[in-house]
């Protein structure tokens, strides 16, 4: 099998951060609410080049990253897991080829990142990214014939293997560039295309500061096990809250009306800084996301925005009037908060009829 190279998106969660870890409580409590969101992969990626070998794992990022020292390990168990449990850069990817080794007929391959130009730890889902990325390649490199929910599954499995308590929207970036519409039931997953009458442009604004995702995961899952009265506004925000909004967002995103979209985001955040950041206040006081969200500039030429992924001060989002403000809040952003910017653009029904992959 011949070296290929492959390429996976992040993941921006427009609504319905945290609700799907939250809708697989339904397995155990049926009155829990089922988790609904709202997904799009984005513009930024891992490009990565891949091949078998014969001899080991070999993971190599110094194309990107000059201090990534390279992980080359032999394809065992002990030595997978070892690295799968620790603070190895690399750790996600030993964590699929851990969970592939046990299920699948495999060996050795080479992931040479030759680009990256997704925000690490930002809400991005960077981590599901890598993860997907090395399921795929996997898939392709010893003809499996896993579906794109197959891959999904491999990769969500191979970064519990790291510690993770990650739910199962952040793989949803395997899907590409088209927004999707998921449902999280119990242990069901449910999934379907979106296709927008209209085009809509976003900017992601990467806050230039640090959060703590595990942390936040760690806290809110408590939370919302809990009969404490704030595990009852966490299981009603990430639940019949949820459920309502992303319901409304989901007839906006269709009928390609953004700025219906942005005052849903803006409603969402409300919610979620009301009823949910307090479970985890330390990382989830936002003082940088907040800071944007309501500059002068942001209001003037924006529908309205909200936190990103986990939430905390990773990224914000933001729906732009039009191009024209997209292009504005790209360009006079960075210098004005100290923060830097990717632009997203979410095609319209036509584009995606014309050949967008599903």
């Amino acid at each position: 099998m011949s070296a290929r190279e492959l390429f996976v998106p992040g993941r921006l969660c427009l609504f319905g951060e945290h609700s799907d870890w939250a809708g697989v409580y339904r397995a155990l409590d049926a009155s829990i609410t089922a988790g609904y969101c709202l997904a799009v992969g984005t513009t930024q990626g891992i490009t990565a080049r891949v091949a078998r070998n014969d001899s080991q794992l070999i993971v190599d990022s110094r194309a990107v990253d000059d201090d990534l020292i390279p992980l080359a390990i032999p394809f065992t168990a002990d030595r997978l897991g070892a690295v799968a449990h620790s603070e190895n850069f690399y750790a996600y990817v030993a964590g699929v080829a851990l969970h592939m080794r046990e299920h699948y007929r495999i060996g050795n391959i080479t992931i040479q990142t030759t680009r990256m130009n997704l925000p690490l730890r930002k809400g991005l889902s960077s981590s599901a990214a890598i993860c997907v990325l090395a399921a795929r390649a996997f898939n392709q490199l010893y003809a499996l014939e896993l579906s794109t929910r197959d891959e999904m599954e491999c990769a969500y499995q191979g970064e519990i293997l790291t510690g993770s308590q990650c739910g199962r929207l952040d793989q949803v970036c395997a899907y590409g560039s088209v927004p999707v519409s998921l449902v999280f039931d119990g242990e069901q997953m449910h999934v379907e295309p979106v296709a927008p009458r209209a085009p809509m442009h976003l900017v992601i604004v990467d806050l230039q500061r640090g959060k703590d995702t595990k942390k936040i995961l760690h806290d809110l899952n408590c939370a919302f096990v809990s009969k404490s009265p704030i595990g009852a506004q966490v299981r009603d925000a990430l639940g019949t809250q949820n459920k309502r909004i992303v319901s409304q967002a989901h007839s906006a995103l269709e009928g390609g009306d953004a700025q219906r979209l942005g005052e849903l985001m803006c409603e969402a955040q409300q919610i979620f800084d009301r009823q949910v950041a307090p479970a985890s206040a330390d990382e989830l006081s936002a003082p940088k996301l907040h800071d944007v969200l309501a500059h002068p500039l942001v209001r003037e030429l924006s529908w309205g925005g909200k936190g990103v992924g986990s939430q905390g001060d990773g990224c914000a989002q933001l729906v732009a009037h039009d191009s024209e403000a997209q292009q504005a809040l790209l360009r006079e952003l960075p210098p004005l908060l100290d923060v830097s910017c990717l632009e997203l653009n979410i095609v319209a029904l036509q584009q995606v009829r014309e050949g967008v992959a599903v």
